[in-house]
């Protein structure tokens, strides 16, 4: 890739992501709204769904490829990526106020799922036993939201919409998560191949494109929302996108590879507890003050500076 194509869809990447962020945040932010879910709910669900699809692409293929081994590193370090970098973001730029009742099952539940990943691949791979625990916690923290939804649906009031209001919203929202993945992919090929025209070095660029680039619709994401003051929307799309990492794309991984999930030495040495670790760093403190700060935020992205200094 020549230097010009190289800025050309850098450019085309920073408008899609920008462009797509914002439809994407307005119409799930609407879609809140108009079915009397709470935002926390519509981020763990849809919004983290659609922001997740990276990450479920490129594990599925690397296992397809029979790149297991990537599908892990892939999975883990975005969760290391959206918790360390992403929500620290979101704790330094905008005001993070929760009700403990309405996330401490959630975030018990990405603790559990990074601990029980963790546990069950000591042997050096990802048991069966361990990817069908996995695929129990997908299911429980699924039923809970539907759970909450319903119950909380109820006590909402909704804003009074048609159905041509309704179909163009939708379509908001597909076009703003399309330019969301689609920009990028680009922002991240094209960054790669600027780096290297730089002369960056080859291993920092491939660490931070797997640590870094398939969490850039959570990134954008929370960029958009901080500038919305949507933080709910925001940190139900981190929480979710975290979970639905563990506990759906590892165990879909190792359904589609037909065997147990190698773990490498440095995965469970490094990337593994560094997950679980920075997990717990930012989640047991906003459960127990019901608020994040900047002080947190700060700590965290020393955490996850940490990690990157261990893993380079």
């Amino acid at each position: 890739m020549s230097i010009e194509v190289a800025v050309i869809l850098f450019i085309a990447g920073v408008f899609l992501v920008v462009k797509g962020g914002d439809l994407f945040v307005d119409a799930a932010s609407w879609i809140a709204k108009a079915s009397g879910i709470p935002s926390f709910i519509v981020g763990a669900t849809i919004v983290s769904l659609a922001t997740t699809l990276p990450e479920m692409i490129v594990s599925v293929l690397a296992a397809l490829q029979g790149k297991t081994e990537m599908a892990i590193g892939n999975a883990v370090g975005s969760v290391t990526a959206n918790t360390g970098l992403i929500l620290a973001v979101a704790m330094l730029f905008m005001p993070i106020a929760i009700r403990r009742k309405d996330y401490i099952k959630h975030c018990g539940l990405l603790i559990a799922a990074a601990a029980v990943l963790l546990g069950f691949s000591l042997s050096g791979a990802l048991s069966l036993a361990g990817s069908l625990i996995l695929i129990a916690i997908f299911l429980i923290s699924m039923a809970e939201n539907v759970r909450n939804a319903m119950k909380q649906q109820e006590d909402s009031e909704r804003i009074q919409t048609t159905r041509k209001e309704t179909g163009r919203r939708i379509v908001m929202f597909l076009f703003g998560a399309l330019g969301i993945v689609a920009g990028s992919q680009l922002l991240v090929n094209s960054g790669s191949a600027l780096a290297a025209f730089f002369g960056v070095p080859e291993r920092i660029v491939a660490v931070t494109r797997s640590a870094i680039g398939t969490s850039l619709p959570e990134l954008v994401t929370t960029i958009t929302a901080i500038v919305k003051k949507e933080s709910s929307l925001s940190i139900g799309n981190l929480i979710g996108a975290n979970i639905l990492d563990l506990t759906l794309i590892l165990p879909v991984c190792s359904f589609v590879s037909g065997q147990a999930l190698p773990v490498s030495a440095q995965s469970l040495a490094v990337d593994m507890p560094a997950c679980l670790l920075i997990t717990m760093l930012a989640l047991l403190p906003l459960l127990l003050k019901e608020k994040g700060s900047k002080m947190q935020g700060l700590s965290l992205i020393l955490g996850y500076s940490l990690y990157l200094f261990f893993v380079l």
